[in-house]
């Protein structure tokens, strides 16, 4: 199991000096990643809620651009992978982010991993004037320009949404043929376009049956367009809320003790390629805590050393 955290950017944590600290001392922890979020405002009434029920957490208020923050891990750090999770890719032209992109592979020396989705907060499409009909179709055209941008040479797109002349687009980035492409959504619609196009799934935390529920629209998808099921990634995001004293079994998908929410995501866990994202900045505002709370899950969650005399297999570098 690969285990990653989220890059402090948010609230108390949006300050690029402190996040480029934190980002080195989490790599000294021996993670494997670092993600950034996206969020680009906070309405004080959204007249649909927060998608987690509640009201949303003031801190999403205060927050670094996310390629930006990217860019300070990426400098701050030299071996872990760096991944968006989620970037709502809608919210500029895909040409323009597929050069934003390709720099960030090539300033982290090719350890990008691309995170992709399509948001769910209204009000961020009105306030970049982006319809909010229509998002499906304009994701999948996102992910044509993006792979014209990365695989052809020279470049080429004609799309109802964007037409690329043929055009040279340099430099290409540093992963071949292109950086990994994850995907992010929790309907149907969504696990089948990550079975059909994807790299992987920018899964959660979540109670097992809706998992296994999701999961196996995107095998099928994956199946009926000839790819197989097994190389594709899943990521795990958790935001814990941590208790001292054990939760209720029911909510250890987000809730309760290290050790009950590591439990849980060891069920979910079953693939060599799985990995958790643990977010912390709704979990502590105190950088220290952050710290100490990322090395407790890290030594819960990492694989117990193998007996003297056995070699550990080289870990996969994608």
């Amino acid at each position: 199991m690969r285990i990653g955290f989220s890059v402090p950017q948010f609230g108390p944590f949006a300050d690029p000096d402190r996040a480029a600290r934190m980002c080195a001392a989490l790599e000294d922890l021996g993670c494997h990643s670092l993600w950034v979020g996206d969020r680009l405002l906070s309405p004080l009434d959204p007249p649909d809620g927060y998608a987690g029920g509640g009201r949303m957490p003031v801190r999403y208020g205060t927050h670094l651009d996310p390629l930006l923050a990217l860019a300070v891990a990426a400098t701050a750090t030299e071996r872990v992978r760096l991944g968006s999770s989620t970037l709502n890719a809608l919210w500029q032209p895909p040409l323009v982010l597929a050069r934003a992109l390709t720099t960030l592979d090539l300033i982290s020396h090719g350890r990008l991993d691309v995170g992709i989705g399509l948001g769910w907060m209204r009000e961020e499409y009105e306030a970049v004037g982006v319809p909010w009909q229509g998002r499906g179709a304009r994701l999948e055209e996102t992910l044509d320009v993006l792979d014209a941008v990365w695989r052809r040479d020279p470049v080429v797109h004609t799309g109802s949404l964007w037409t690329i002349a043929e055009s040279t687009v340099l430099p290409k980035p540093r992963q071949g043929p292109r950086p990994p492409v994850l995907l992010g959504g929790f309907t149907p619609y969504a696990l089948e376009r990550v079975g059909r196009r994807a790299d992987g799934w920018l899964a959660a935390s979540m109670p097992l049956p809706y998992f296994r529920a999701l999961w196996s629209v995107a095998v099928e998808a994956a199946e009926s367009a000839g790819r197989d099921p097994a190389a594709l990634r899943r990521v795990f995001r958790v935001n814990p809320e941590v208790t001292a004293a054990g939760a209720d079994p029911a909510e250890t998908h987000h809730r309760g003790t290290v050790r009950q929410i590591c439990d849980h995501l060891r069920r979910m866990c079953t693939a060599r390629t799985d990995e958790v994202l643990v977010d912390l900045q709704l979990t502590t505002d105190s950088p220290e805590e952050f710290l100490d709370l990322a090395a407790e899950f890290l030594a819960e969650l990492a694989p117990p050393s193998p007996p003297a005399g056995h070699e550990t297999p080289q870990a996969d570098p994608a």
